[in-house]
């Protein structure tokens, strides 16, 4: 299985296999070519993610949220799984620090399917 987490603004690698934009909403400035799929009913809630960012949230208590919003949404989870012991799949958002980004926590609830 083969995950990679980037920020949508890293310019497109080989290495990167699909593409995958993992946002509720289209960055801005971002060309379609830079994405392979949009998944955006993966994408953060819009209000978990104003609260978190004015403070009103922690990071705990966003991980617990976000994976609260998973729910129902387990046939993508496999999908991604899958097509990620095939190839490499890499989450993108416009988060450019993975250790307060949802992509960090999609991954680990991707790979409970593994």
């Amino acid at each position: 299985m083969i995950l990679i987490e980037k920020s949508v603004y890293s310019p497109p690698e080989p290495s990167d296999g699909k593409r995958v934009l993992v946002m509720t909403l289209w960055p801005r400035g971002i060309s379609k070519d830079r994405v392979d799929v949009w998944m955006k009913e993966l994408g953060t809630p819009r209000d978990l993610i104003k609260r978190y960012k004015s403070g009103k949230a922690t990071w705990g208590e966003f991980k617990a949220e976000y994976r609260k919003s998973l729910k129902g949404k387990e046939g993508a989870l496999r999908e991604l799984a899958k097509e990620s012991k095939e190839g490499t799949i890499t989450l993108l958002c416009t988060e450019r620090d993975p250790s307060t980004c949802h992509r960090s926590v999609l991954r680990e609830e991707i790979e409970k399917y593994a």
